[in-house]
């Protein structure tokens, strides 16, 4: 399914955009202070906005103006330039997975301990816990900034606030004023247009986007596949490999937000069609299937911090709505296969489709009465709904899990579903206090209490202390656990290769971190933080004991991991700048004593900023990825290591009221690949990354 269905909604919010009143022209002092967002302050390390120095967590905080610096074309490319932040693809519609030191990559296609919100609220999908595949990115033009927190932060969060928090913050009418307008083309057809305005309508602040895009994704070979494997064992020619990914696809971003008194109402919605299908989702090479998802997000949020003398309330209400649907099927292993159980003449074809809904209502009060106190106390209930599942396909699994030819793709749903309609209620109260103990020094402790209505409760603590050494020094001692709920799959799933369980418990992560950070000068800024980590009761697939076939997700194993990050921020001069950070990370299995591989161990990232001429800027970058290792089991060589370097052009000051970019990524066109994983290793010679691609980019600004 093309966008094309969505014309008119794309039409209706062009119009919107057209009536949004534009602001008066901002003075040059107005200018200059407006860079969309302050990289000083954070708010997601407690609820309540602080200085990043002094803030009780290891947060990154990106503005607009950097993401503009980096050349950004995706969110991917700016999380790539966070410490211990590492950016992979799965072979299945080449969707993205995350790690923050370590955690989060491994043989699943998908990477749940790590929680993304969108101004405030999750936006995680109840079946896998994480993004979900069929989610490709989110555009970075509406991001006013972006805050993310390394480390656990369940004490506050919740669930799935496992390894580390990312808050995408949207633009409101106070990051931008006015109407622009915008062009983006590339390699591989991309092209993308984007539209937004914000401005007053009598006592409203109103920002509106539309952001609509297309590309054929990335033009790289895939020598070998599972089919090519296949083949081998039955002889035949089924396997379609060598042959290009196929990562293409369509989306349709949409916006409204709306700011009277202490209200705010923000209106998201995120349409991805015609998705390729990447390597194939059983890691054969699929040119033809597509996938799309949709998601509609609706928040209010209401917030008076006056409310009374020393007290401060806010409540936020949010309704998710999402699907993730193959509407004709998706070829799993290509036509001509051949299994023991039979030729498969049109090929192997499944279709899971989901239907989603979230309702979540949170509140919270604040308390400075107390003399050097800060208490927050918050509570909430969430209530998720996987109302609807679907299950096509051209073969019924024996008792073996083995696919056994079934004729023509049929609606299997009552007979082998992938999944039930399954609900969770969530309820949980979280209490916080900021201790101010002395001028120099600050202790933050917290604790919140989570009882979920299938798996049970858990509590998550927290203790952060704050010390101001000198005045320009400062060190942190944290102390965090963390929880990550079982997904809807590893809990309801109905699938022989990997079986739900109802009886999970969730995965438990303890943190302990030493950070400080130096301010050497007006101009140059370093920072280092050790931290060490254990993991239990981690979830994966087992396979089962004889005479029970397939795997079920169980409880298994423990990890334990540690490392260290650097970063340092130098304005050289009022024209040049440069900024970076490394990471290193170990984790190991606890019963192996094994490296549990795919994450890298070193990660190296650098920028250097070049105002060279009035209005004109020049920026460098370079990701550097090194030690990746196989897991236990895996015989094949270690996979090489890679450096990206990118170059980005632009204008500063708009000429004529345009602003241009152009950028070149990868510009030594680097045989970079992540590592690949799924069942028996199907992709032998792993996944490439995208090779030297073009990108040119204008704005208008009215």
């Amino acid at each position: 399914m093309r966008l094309k269905k969505y014309s008119p909604i794309a039409f209706s919010s062009i119009l919107l955009l057209q009536t949004v009143p534009a602001l008066a022209q901002k003075s040059d002092e107005e200018e200059l202070s407006a860079v969309y967002g302050d990289k000083t302050t954070v708010s997601i390390a407690t609820g309540n906005a602080q200085t990043l120095r002094r803030a009780p967590a290891v947060a990154t905080v990106i503005t607009a103006e950097e993401i503009a610096a980096i050349g950004a074309y995706d969110i991917d490319d700016v999380l790539a330039s966070v410490p211990g932040f590492y950016v992979s693809k799965e072979a299945a519609l080449y969707s993205s997975k995350y790690s923050i030191r370590g955690v989060g990559i491994t043989n699943a296609p998908v990477s749940p301990q790590i929680l993304f919100l969108v101004n405030g609220i999750p936006k995680s999908t109840l079946f896998s816990g994480d993004n979900g595949q069929s989610f490709r990115g989110y555009g970075i033009q509406q991001i006013a900034r972006i805050e993310i927190i390394r480390g656990p932060g369940s004490a506050l969060y919740g669930a799935d606030a496992y390894a580390g928090v990312v808050n995408i913050v949207t633009k409101t009418a106070s990051d931008t004023l006015g109407t622009e307008m915008g062009l983006h083309f590339g390699n591989q057809h991309t092209k993308q247009l984007w539209m937004q305005s914000s401005g007053k309508y009598g006592s409203f602040d109103v920002t509106a986007f539309l952001n609509i895009s297309r590309s054929d994704g990335i033009s790289k070979v895939i020598e070998a596949d599972a089919a090519t494997r296949n083949d081998s064992i039955f002889k035949t020619k089924s396997s379609l490999a060598p042959g290009k990914i196929n990562s293409g696809g369509d989306s349709l971003d949409l916006g409204l937000d709306i700011n009277y008194e202490n209200f705010r109402f923000t209106y998201l919605q995120n349409i991805r069609a015609n998705l390729g299908t990447g390597v194939g989702v059983s890691s054969a090479l699929d040119p033809t299937s597509r996938a799309q998802s949709d998601r509609i997000l609706f928040s209010l949020n209401w917030t008076n911090k006056n409310f009374a003398k020393d007290v401060a309330l806010g409540y936020t209400a949010s309704y998710l709505n999402s699907s993730d649907v193959v509407p004709n099927g998706i070829i799993l292993l290509p036509p001509g296969t051949r299994l023991p159980t039979g030729l498969f003449p049109d090929g192997v074809i499944g279709g899971p489709s989901r239907w989603e809904r979230q309702l979540r209502f949170s509140a919270y009060l604040n308390y400075s009465g107390f003399k050097d106190h800060q208490i927050r106390i918050g509570m909430g209930h969430d209530d998720l709904d996987l109302y609807r599942a679907s299950t096509f396909k051209n073969f019924i699994s024996n008792a073996a899990g083995t696919p056994v030819p079934n004729g023509m793709v049929q609606d299997l749903s009552g007979i082998q579903p992938h999944i039930l309609p399954s609900r969770r209620l969530v309820n949980y109260f979280y209490i916080q206090d900021e201790w101010a103990i002395s001028e120099n020094l600050a202790l933050t402790a917290g604790v919140r209490h989570d009882k979920y209505s299938d798996f049970g409760r858990t509590t998550n603590p927290r203790l952060a202390l704050v010390w101001d050494a000198s005045q320009n020094v400062t060190t942190k001692l944290l102390f965090g656990r963390a929880f990550r709920a079982p997904s809807f799959n590893e809990t309801y799933g109905i699938n022989v290769v990997a079986n739900g369980n109802r009886k999970l418990a969730p995965e438990t992560i303890s943190t302990i971190e030493f950070a400080t950070s130096w301010q050497a000068s007006d101009s140059l800024q370093m920072s280092a933080n050790l931290f060490r980590f254990e993991r239990k009761n981690i979830i994966s697939a087992v396979t089962n004991i004889a005479p029970a076939p397939g795997a079920t997700y169980q409880n298994t194993g423990d990890q334990n991991g540690k490392g260290i990050e650097f970063e340092l921020s130098w304005d050289y001069s009022r024209s040049f700048k440069i900024v970076g950070n490394y990471s290193y990370q170990k984790t190991v299995d606890s019963k192996l004593n094994k490296d549990v591989g795919y994450a890298p161990h070193h990660r190296l990232y650098g920028r250097a900023d070049w105002r060279f001429a009035n209005g004109w800027a020049l920026s460098s970058q370079l990701n550097w990825v090194a030690d990746r290792i196989r897991p236990v089991g895996d015989i094949r060589k270690e996979i090489s290591d890679y450096k990206l370097v990118d170059l980005t052009l632009r204008t500063t000051r708009g000429i004529k009221k345009w602003d241009l970019t152009v950028s070149i990524r990868n510009i030594f066109n680097t045989d970079a690949r992540d590592p690949s994983a799924g069942p028996g290793l199907a992709i032998p010679n792993d996944l490439p990354l995208a090779g030297r691609s073009f990108f040119i980019q204008a704005v208008y600004k009215m």
